[in-house]
């Protein structure tokens, strides 16, 4: 048994992965393989899952066995050009192999960072949920869901699980790439851990929540590298239209068989080659989208791992696409997450200095970003310093969710800091009286978007501190452009409302929803649903599971609970919020990739029809000539240069279909317009210019 305590290993493995994932398409770490993969794809069962280069690949076999008659003197077309026409099908099979081959395998360099961090390393597995219970070293394979382990710093986490004990500092960046260390804990929302991550102080137990290969790492590897990947709604609705059209034009071609043998026979001609009818149907159907479709969902996915993304679906990548309802927590999304002490207001009768002397005091011991904020702002309006709670002989009373308030108690003096209501019934409770003026102060401050903390010493009620969420800088013109692309925002606050309207006209975004509870978030995605919109949301807790599981694309924080993870069908890496709004973008280049090169595909047979059409059939109807419009040079170099491009234009569109066509924000409206423009004209302008083109250079060779 091979087991290996190896830290430093996944995260040179890692930038490896990650190196390969950006690397050039012309890398021949990327190359390689997947010019090997191409070939290995000509097995018939390979070729098979995809009906309409399944077409081509039996045209390919047979135009070689007629190149095999011809070359035993049975053919009715030349051996040099039936060969040329066979070998031009073979590499038009490899290329749509090539560019399916090339996805896939970027898509694997991009998994590599997250396989490297799958190690079989030792676990110390507990004999009770507890931390003095014994330890067994047991290898992470064998573990079992349910089963409790030590984590110590130093130690890599054995597999996925839930914090049920312990607080320790945690690097990620085995999975995430970012290098700052994350605390993990037990009792909150950010209790779930990863396999492969590593402890660097202090020590965790938990408790496995998978079995072995079922991780969430095993399952999202797999998806990202093709394995398991489930074509899409669009996409196969896609594909069945693809094949529709080739089986019509199928039955077009071999109907004209009989009719060119009766035509030749009548006007005493020669009528149209198999060789050629091969060529028209490879010419005729929709070649191009069929051997990048594949190519294109893969790429999908791969961008999105790129952004530290990774969706257990290409159905959720899709939806992202076409979501018309974004649900935003304003806490870490819309604004910046520590709300910051700006100003205090006194209570008629109270110095302002007594105010923040009295909420300095309540906030010495208290450790939140808020706390340390109205320390740090009483320091600098007046000049209140070396102070603390020990030398005050003060004892702390720490914020609990039942008083919702913090303090301290020393000289005789009960100083506390809350919310209004709170405050209220603390200073009623002890037969005081809650001062107007002071209720009024709440409401302004409530009303300008900040959040109102009440100050109290004994029965007397001092002032408010208001406290002030600052938005992000530039999130008012990005919920602009969501707006431009019909997306509405929401943004989901457990604020009151007057502070949550504030903020939402602040940040721009187009309704929220105040003082949310579970049970609010998921009515207000069911009633959406019901209206006929697609919603996206983001969460990290267990109380967000519920909502995750309804919403249309759910994006978990990989911090979050274990609950959230499993519930959503997206998981940020890098547990940002505000990477929802990446995602729909991601999930529109999707959708606007596969529709313009479909657009593409079928604009340039058009050129094919001018080139291939009268070749096929002028020494039957010479007045077919009429419809050279490029003025090819023979009616073999015409067929010649039609199946080249057909062959050539799969590779140039290799880079764009893993890279997808830009978005930018826009109506619908305009966006197809924009793209009918440059791939539908360019579609049918493209092939024009390259058919005349590869049939000046088969001249200039002397091919044709």
């Amino acid at each position: 048994m091979d087991i290996k305590q190896t830290p430093q290993s996944p995260l040179s493995s890692a930038s490896t992965g990650r190196s390969m994932a950006r690397a050039s398409l012309l890398d021949a770490r990327l190359l390689r393989p997947a010019v090997a993969g191409s070939l290995l794809r000509l097995a018939p069962q390979a070729q098979w899952k995809n009906p309409v280069m399944f077409v081509v690949y039996l045209g390919s076999m047979f135009t070689t066995v007629l190149l095999g008659l011809a070359l035993a003197g049975h053919a009715d077309a030349p051996p040099a050009f039936v060969a040329l026409v066979a070998v031009t099908l073979w590499l038009t099979v490899l290329f749509a192999n090539f560019a399916e081959a090339l996805a896939e395998g970027r898509s694997r360099a991009q998994a590599a960072s997250l396989r490297a961090a799958k190690k079989n390393v030792a676990a110390k597995k507990l004999r009770a949920p507890r931390r003095d219970a014994g330890v067994e070293l047991v290898a992470s394979t064998d573990l079992r869901k349910g089963d409790v382990v030590l984590v110590e710093a130093g130690d890599t986490l054995p597999g996925d699980g839930e914090v049920i004990d312990g607080i320790a500092s945690v690097d990620e960046s085995a999975i995430t790439g970012e290098s700052a260390p994350v605390i993990r804990e037990s009792g909150g929302d950010f209790s779930s851990v990863t396999g492969g991550t590593r402890v660097l102080s202090d020590w965790l137990v938990v408790r496995i929540t998978t079995q072995p290969g079922e991780a969430f790492l095993d399952r999202m590897i797999a998806m990202v590298e093709g394995a398991s990947r489930k074509k899409t709604p669009n996409e196969i609705a896609l594909t069945v239209f693809l094949v529709a059209l080739t089986i019509v034009f199928l039955l077009a071609c071999v109907t004209l068989y009989p009719f060119s043998v009766y035509a030749a026979t009548a006007s005493g001609g020669s009528p149209v080659s198999l060789t050629v009818l091969v060529a028209l149907l490879v010419c005729l159907i929709p070649t191009t989208i069929g051997g990048l479709l594949s190519a294109i969902g893969v790429a999908g996915m791969g961008r999105l791992l790129r952004a530290n993304v990774i969706a257990t679906s290409g159905r959720a990548i899709e939806a992202a696409g076409d979501v018309d309802v974004l649900l935003l927590d304003k806490t870490g999304t819309i604004t910046l997450g520590n709300r910051q002490a700006t100003r205090f207001v006194p209570a008629p009768g109270v110095e302002e200095g007594a105010l923040a002397s009295a909420a300095q005091l309540a906030s010495l011991a208290d450790e939140t970003p808020e706390g340390r904020s109205i320390v740090v702002l009483a320091k600098q309006r007046f000049n209140l310093r070396e102070r603390t709670v020990g030398e005050l002989k003060g004892e702390f009373v720490p914020f609990s969710a039942q008083t919702r308030m913090s303090g301290v108690d020393t000289g005789g003096q009960r100083i506390r800091k809350g919310a209004a209501d709170a405050v209220r019934r603390f200073v009623e409770a002890q037969g005081g009286a809650f001062p107007e003026a002071v209720s009024a102060a709440v409401d302004a401050v409530a009303r300008s978007g900040a959040t109102p903390l009440v100050v109290v010493e004994n029965t007397r009620v001092l002032g408010v501190v208001e406290l002030k969420d600052i938005v992000k800088g530039g999130i008012r013109e990005r919920f602009a452009e969501l707006r431009r692309m019909g997306i509405r925002t929401v943004m989901v606050t457990g604020d009151n409302r007057l502070t949550a309207a504030a903020i939402a006209a602040e940040a721009g975004v187009d309704d929220f929803l105040a003082e949310a509870t579970p049970e609010a978030k998921l009515t207000l995605i069911r009633r959406e649903q019901a209206a006929g919109r697609l919603v996206a949301m983001t969460g990290d807790g267990t109380n967000d599971a519920p909502a995750l599981a309804q919403a249309d694309v759910a994006v978990a924080m990989n911090s979050g609970t274990q609950a959230a993870k499993e519930a959503g069908n997206m998981v940020d890496l890098d547990s940002n919020p505000t990477k929802l709004i990446e995602i729909v973008a991601i999930g529109k280049e999707m959708l606007m990739t596969r529709g313009a090169l479909t657009t593409f595909s079928i604009a340039n047979d058009v050129a094919k029809y001018f080139a291939i059409l009268p070749a096929a059939f002028v020494a039957t109807y010479p007045q077919l000539g009429a419809l050279n419009l490029m003025h090819l040079a023979s009616p073999q170099s015409a067929i010649l240069s039609a199946v080249i491009f057909n062959a050539l234009i799969i590779v140039a569109l290799i880079p764009l279909a893993l890279r997808g066509v830009r978005y930018r924000p826009d109506t619908a409206e305009k966006l197809l317009r924009r793209n009918l423009l440059v791939y539908g004209l360019g579609g049918l302008l493209t092939p024009f210019a390259g058919i005349k083109l590869i049939d000046l250079a088969l001249v200039a060779l002397g091919v044709a």
